[in-house]
Formats: structure tokens, sequence, C-alpha cells
């Protein structure tokens, strides 16, 4: 944000003002790591981009920190508050870089990752397979000794046949072991006694077992939830310390937290060894931030769109807060621990277009990241990109870009998308426009199942657009959809650190339960809850060191007996039956049109949310503007095949009430809003962009 932009969204800052408490948010994609810095005592913010460097792990917030104190006169030592959010973790799934993994079973269930779910993984491509495992069944060991369902022994674990398996570890090369045996919720003696011989007959070999990941119900989804977090922790770890490190180096003695997949935040040791916890790190982290954005613009109902250098990120706003569900797909595979629901799309403004061998033109999954980058960076890349048929069709490379990191060479993009254009016998306008067309028809289809599952309507949602290349791709978006409204938040490029700032302390708990719910079970209910209340204090107060006020949310996965499946049900945590099974007929109502109220009512697990809220931004309204939006310039553009002239507005100039028609272009240090044209654009008293359309 320039000064200017930062005047007016606090009017408190003067310009030579110093930070004495600074919380700095920063996300770091697959192009840009984004920085947001929040100062306490003058309620001024500031935001930044630097190019990431994904080969050294922590020189970009080094960088960001470095550039920071050169631009507003502050030193590290003032930053109190650091939070980060990271893809590293999923991005290691994508990949299949994580390390060579082994998988301890119960004996005669060695196949639990092979067989999985038996369910199509696409229900839409009828030639779709189950992914390969990250642990193939030659490095699957299956041990000896069973634990029943109500956590009683049936055979003994046989220790020996541990040793052996661990000596099969060693003949593949194994350089770590998830531990996943039958009914550890209910009962973890075994698997713990297991990772016990482990790290005395092998120190070296990482090990994790499944009930310290997440102690459900259901062989497959805690076993794969434990091989996914197995497979990514040493590196995570390894990143975290880097992170650690650099921010050391810097100067920085607050505690680096680490933003988590449920929308909340913990401390990045806690992270090195809970990495499961934020596979889903930098996305959560957007969602959050556009969550925020939907209460400033006052939209109930909303759909945010995060689109960044390498993916699209989708999820549901409702009533201002996102939607929460488990099972949600790191790569190719489910995590069930609670999750901010959001949906992946492989294609962002790095995403690179090509010709398949029958001569079609395709767009992504691959990107050109930060190194090269797209061929308009001037880095050495030269294969085409999204970003760059924006640049030839003239909606970028007018302005600047990434704070001065990006100047856009629109000879270099139009020489790459001419690569395409001549196969193809096409002009490289028109390549350059249907580049584009089919990275939306992609991100269209993805959207579509998705809301599909939620069983909404986009047309009465708004879109809340942000990412590097979020508002770029917005009015496409919009059109292909239906929708009506799209909403850019004052400083989109960096919204993903931004909801880091403000996303809550927070972690869940879950204890197996499986009992009826009638008055003989009132005693374990209520332990049980008290169980997961100590659990939950303890790590806010001792493990987070957070001493403000804890909100606890109670909830409770229940079904009717004889149903395969529970549905989350909100409760008071006081254990009383009555008023937890009118609960359930009440969700199960409203889920499904129907509930029985005679039928007996089964509680599977308890859970517990522990919430403790840090101080927050807090954003005042603009004054309204004097006069209307003057252009800084014109451009021409080619967009629906034909060529329309393009004002060109200045972010930092507009003001609360400004009002102006597409096509245009709004340039920004962060990123650039694309307005095609039947939109019309308001401003509103928040910085806000409101495009609307009538179509």
């Amino acid at each position: 944000m320039d000064l200017r932009s930062a005047r007016r969204y606090t009017h408190a800052l003067a310009e030579g003002d110093c930070f004495m408490s600074l919380r700095v948010g920063v996300d770091i994609g697959g192009t840009f790591t984004d920085f947001c810095a929040f100062d306490e005592d003058s309620g001024a913010l500031h935001t930044l981009k630097v190019l990431s460097t994904p080969e050294k792990p922590g020189a970009e917030v080094l960088t960001g920190i470095r550039e920071i104190e050169r631009r507003h006169g502050v030193t590290a030592g003032d930053i109190t508050y650091f939070t980060h959010g990271t893809t590293v973790g999923v991005n290691t799934v994508i990949q299949r870089k994580g390390i060579n993994l082994c998988l301890f079973t119960t004996e005669h269930f060695g196949d639990v990752l092979e067989v999985a779910r038996l369910k199509m993984p696409d229900p839409y491509d009828l030639f779709s397979r189950r992914p390969v495992p990250l642990v193939t069944r030659e490095k699957v060991f299956p041990i000896p000794g069973r634990m029943l369902f109500d956590g009683s022994e049936d055979m003994p674990l046989d220790e020996a046949a541990v040793k052996a398996a661990i000596a099969g570890v060693r003949a593949v090369g194994g350089e770590g072991i998830v531990v996943a045996l039958l009914h550890s919720y209910r009962n973890p003696v075994h698997e713990r006694r297991v990772v016990e011989i482990v790290r005395t007959e092998a120190p070296d070999l990482f090990v994790i077992s499944s009930f310290e990941v997440w102690p459900i119900i259901r062989e497959y989804e805690r076993t794969v939830t434990a091989v996914v977090a197995g497979y990514v922790q040493p590196r995570v770890s390894h990143y975290l310390g880097s992170l650690q490190a650099a921010l050391g180096e810097a100067g920085v003695v607050a505690e680096a937290m680490i933003t988590k997949s449920n929308g909340g935040v913990m401390t990045a040791e806690a992270g090195k060894t809970q990495c499961a916890q934020m596979l889903l790190s930098g996305t959560a982290a957007g969602v959050i931030g556009a969550c925020q954005v939907a209460r400033m613009a006052e939209v109930e109902d909303a759909l945010s769109l995060d689109i960044g250098g390498t993916s699209a990120d989708v999820a549901v706003v409702r009533a201002g807060e996102p939607q929460y569900g488990v099972g949600e797909m790191i790569g190719e595979f489910p995590i069930h621990i609670p999750t901010v629901s959001v949906t992946s799309i492989g294609e962002g403004g790095g995403s690179i277009a090509w010709i398949d061998p029958h001569g079609v033109l395709k767009v992504g999954p691959e990107s050109a990241g930060s190194t090269p980058g797209p061929a308009c960076y001037g880095n050495g890349g030269d294969r085409p990109t999204i970003t760059d048929a924006f640049v030839v069709c003239g909606f970028l490379g007018e302005m600047g870009l990434g704070y001065g990191h990006v100047t856009m060479r629109r000879d270099l993009a139009h020489t790459a998308i001419a690569g395409l254009a001549e196969p193809l016998a096409m002009s490289v306008e028109d390549t350059a426009e249907a580049i584009i067309k089919i990275a939306v028809s992609g991100m269209y289809l993805e959207v579509s199942k998705m809301v599909s599952r939620y069983g909404i309507d986009p047309r009465e949602m708004s879109l809340v657009a942000f990412g590097g290349a979020g508002p770029m791709l917005a009015c496409h978006v919009a059109r292909e959809l239906n929708m009506r409204r799209i909403v850019v938040p004052l400083t989109p490029g960096v919204l993903s650190a931004f909801g880091g700032l403000i996303a809550d302390i927070k972690n869940d708990f879950i204890q197996t339960v499986y009992l009826d719910l009638e008055a003989g079970t009132v005693a374990r209910i209520r332990e049980g809850f008290a169980d997961l209340r100590q659990a939950a204090l303890s790590w806010l107060r001792d493990e987070q060191g957070f001493t403000g006020e804890a909100t606890l949310l109670y909830s409770a996965d229940m079904r009717y007996r004889g149903q395969s499946y529970e549905i989350d049900t909100l409760v008071d945590g006081s254990g009383d039956v009555e008023a937890m099974a009118a609960a359930f007929h009440r969700e199960h109502e409203r889920l499904y049109e129907h509930a029985d109220v005679e039928a007996p009512v089964q509680v599977i697990n308890l859970r517990l949310v522990v919430v403790g809220e840090p101080p927050k931004p807090s954003l005042a309204r603009l004054e309204d503007a004097a006069g209307d939006a003057v252009p800084v310039n014109s451009v021409a553009v080619h967009t629906g095949g034909k060529q329309h002239e393009a004002a060109i507005y200045r972010r930092g100039d507009l003001g609360a009430g400004h009002r102006f028609q597409g096509p245009a272009v709004v340039a920004q240090d962060d990123c650039t809003t694309c307005v095609l044209d039947g939109f019309t654009v308001t401003v509103d008293g928040y910085g806000n962009l409101i495009l609307e359309t009538e179509d």
C-alpha cells in the first residue's frame, strides 16, 4: 500500500512515523511472498511483496523484513507479533517430495491405503483412478497384535515382529515410520509401545503414531491422515526451523506463529510436531481475510476467490463466516481433521499454456513459479502463462507491479504467446484471449462441482476476489458463473497475510466415546468433555502462552442408531443428554428435512474447539471523496475479440464514493484489477471496489 492509501485506511499515519509495536503477517506463495504490517500505536497498515525463494526457505522473510525496515524506519525489534502462512506441506504432497515413508499396521490390514474407500476419485471422470498411495505396499509392515473396538486387548503385541519390521524398513531405505494400528482411538497402548521400540532400536528413524496425529474412529481415515502428516513432517519441521533462524538473524524477538488449516494460529515450534494441523495453512488464512472483507462490505453470502501464481482457491462464506469440514483434499489425499473448506484448482497467474499432441490448447497445471516466472517478468522465462496473456491483451504492462520488483516486458510476453499462435493459426491477441477463456473454463468446472456439493446458487452470492491474480480474473469468472457482484479488497494481493494477522489462536480436540445417548451415559459424557476442556486450556495457556479470555465451543458427532455416518452438532458441554438429543434432531431436520425424535441416538465423538482472540486491527471508514474519479491514462485492450479503450486508475487515488465504468484497469502495487465492459465500479466506505453488472 502506498502512503496515501495508508492514510486513507487509518486516518492516522504521518510521513516519517515510527512503529513502536508492530504486528506482521506473512504469506509465502509460489511466486510472491506477501507482508502485512499493522502498527498497534498509530493504527497504520502497510503491505509489501517480495519474490519467493523456494530454494532457500526463510530468505524471502529476511528480505521482506529488511525492506519494511528500509521503507518505514523501523527495526525488527519493534515486531511484537509475527504470524506466517505457508503451502510447504501441501506442495510437498502434490509434488511427492516427502520422505521415504513406511507404515506399520495391524496384521491382515496391510492394504488399508490401497483399498481406501473403494470410491471413484472423480465421479465426473469415468477413467479416473485412485492415486498411488504415499506408502506403497512393499513398504507396509503388518504387526501381529489386536485391540478390539471397546479398547480391550484381543491379542498381545508381538514385539519381536516390530523389531523385524524395523529391519524391513532399513532394507527398503525407509526414512520414517507411521504407526497406525486397529482401534487405537479407543486404546493407544499398542501404538505407544511400537513407537517406544522404534525409538529405542532405531533412534535415527522418524516415527509418528496415528493416535498422536488425530485419534478418530475409522481405520482408513485415521491412517491416511497420519500418513500425510508423516510424509511431510520432516520437511515442514526443517522449513519452520529455517524460518525461526531467519527471524533470529533479522533480530525479531517475537515468537513465530503459524496459521492453521482451521483458520487459527499456533506457535511455529508446535507446528514442527503438529504439522497435520497446518497443511492448509496459507489457503485457510486467505478465507479468514475474505470473511473480514465480506463483513465490512455487508455481504452475507460469498464465494472467496484466491488466485496466486500457481493455483486458485475457492471457498464458501456464509453470514460472514467460513465453512468448515473434514476430509479436505491435500493433493490427491484426504485429511480428516477440521479445516476451512477450500477447493483448490491448479490454475494461477503463472500457469503455463501449451498445446497437447492432438493440437489442443491447454492451460496448467504446471506453473512458471517465481523462478523464472512468466515471460513478461524478464527473468528468463520463455513459456507463455496466463499473466502473459493479460499483458498481450493490454490489461497489464502499463503500470508497475510487485512493489517495484517486477517490470512488465510486453515484447517478451508477445514472443511467448506467438509461439502458440503460429501452430494454432490464430493471431497473438486471439490466442492470448483463448488462454484466458480456457483457464476460466477450468475454474468454472471446479467451482460448479463445489456449489453443487453445497447446494447453493452462485447467482445469489458475491465474489470476493483477492490474491495476486484474483482481481485480474474476477470479471471473467463472475461472468461465467452469472454472478452480478464482485468485491475487491483495498489490498487484495496480500489478503492472505492480513488473514493470518487477524486469525485467532485456535485448536481442535476430539475424543471417541461411542455411547448411546441415554441417562446411563451422562457421567461418561461429562468426563469426556472435562478431559477435552483440560487438554484445550493446557494447550492454550501452557503451549501457546495465551493469557487472555478463552472461548470453548462444544460439539458432538451424533447419529441415529444404524446410520453409518454422524453429524457434528453444537452442544453446551453440560452432558445433558436430552438437550443433546434435541439439538441433534434439529440439525438432522435442517440438513435432511426430517427427524425421528423417537429413534435412539448414539454419540460417537466428543469435540471441543478452544479459541483465544489476540488484538486485531480496527479499520476506520473513509471520508467521502470529492469530485469524480480521474484516470491517469488509457490503454487499448483486447477482449471479446475486439479492441476497446480502457481507462487506467491508480488505486491510491480512489476514494469512498468514486464511481466509473468498465472497461478499465485499476493498478496498485500488489495486483491489478481488470474491469470488463458491462461492469460498474463503486468504491465503498472501506476502500473496497464493488463491481456490479446488470447482465
